[in-house]
């Protein structure tokens, strides 16, 4: 049974066909978020801090850090600060040191620039999970070498020099080839989880059947884990939230072992906990239990965060288990 393991210093998540569906956050991106690229660019880390506590308490196993910063203001003053290879991978270290400083599940590093990946890497306490590898033929040989250094698991984003297909037999054709050449490396295919990209829904009525399928395929035929950016297959459509609710559970019983998603949205968490119980992997519903007094809690008027910050300052809803020591 395919298992990927990823550590923090103290703690250790398991992605795999018999485990919990992994949540890993992925509020900690400046991309698309100006007001954190501001704070960033001012040494401010208040919104990192407070999204890493935030997303662990309501439910994020692992925890996804994207560099991909724009300072505006540095960059007008000395362009140095228009290449992102200047200034990822320094930001790339203080993300990784402050946000390991507060919580303890690991990380998934998270850049398209090898200099952030490896700055990531070597800041980061334990077996992060690194994200990402494509197809490229230049991405392979910069970011495989990378992943057989540091002996970490690693993302596999299938598209290639193509760009991304909207063919799922291509798609899968790219997964193939970046197991293929992984195991080259020396990497195992239990150290790969594939993104099989999604597509949203709103403008390929056929997207959410292409990634089962895939899905289903990844598992049989290559025996890898999966993961998605869950919140792709909504883009463009109101009420994301239910649809992205519906997904999961769907792409869950396909065979999905992990998404890169915003914990801090109960109905999606809640669809989550319910595709554990449901898929027998929550023993005895113990943490379908304690989640139920998390929604209890909502119910009478406290916000989600704030019950999740409750109920995981009490000990319970915690994700992961405590690596065994000796």
């Amino acid at each position: 049974m395919t298992r990927t393991v990823i550590e923090s210093k103290t703690k250790t998540v398991t992605i795999g066909f018999d485990e919990p569906f992994c949540v890993i956050g992925e509020r900690i991106n400046p991309t698309g978020r100006k007001k954190l690229a501001a704070e960033l660019e001012l040494d401010d880390f208040s919104t990192v801090e407070k999204d890493a506590l935030e997303q662990v308490a309501c439910g994020a196993m692992v925890l996804d850090i994207n560099s991909g910063a724009v300072f505006a203001n540095k960059m007008a003053e000395d362009p140095r600060y228009a290449d992102n290879n200047f200034v990822e991978p320094p930001l790339m270290k203080s993300l990784v040191e402050k946000v390991q400083a507060l919580v303890d599940v690991p990380l998934c590093i998270d850049s398209s620039v090898p200099g952030a990946l490896e700055a990531g890497l070597e800041a980061a306490e334990g077996r992060p999970l690194l994200n990402s590898v494509t197809g490229e033929e230049e991405r392979m040989e910069l970011v495989l070498p990378l992943v057989k250094k540091y002996n970490v698991p690693v993302v596999a984003i299938s598209n290639d020099d193509t760009g991304i297909s909207e063919d799922p037999d291509v798609r899968f054709a790219v997964a193939k080839k970046i197991v293929e050449r992984a195991a080259d490396f020396g990497i195992p295919a239990h150290d790969i989880v594939v993104d099989p990209l999604v597509m949203p829904i709103g403008a390929m009525a056929t997207a959410g059947q292409q990634v089962f399928t895939l899905v289903r395929r990844l598992r049989e035929e290559l025996g890898v884990n999966t993961t998605c950016g869950a919140s792709n297959v909504s883009f463009g459509l109101p009420n994301r939230h239910g649809i992205n609710a519906a997904f999961l559970p769907m792409a869950i019983g396909a065979g999905m072992t992990s998404a890169i998603m915003n914990p801090v949205r109960s109905v999606e968490m809640e669809a989550i906990r319910a595709a554990n119980l449901l898929m027998n992997h929550d023993a005895n519903g113990g943490e379908w239990i304690k989640f139920s007094r998390v929604l209890d809690a909502v119910k009478e008027g406290a916000t989600f965060a704030e019950a999740s910050k409750s109920a995981a300052a009490s000990g319970s809803g915690r994700g992961g288990r405590r690596r065994r020591r000796g």
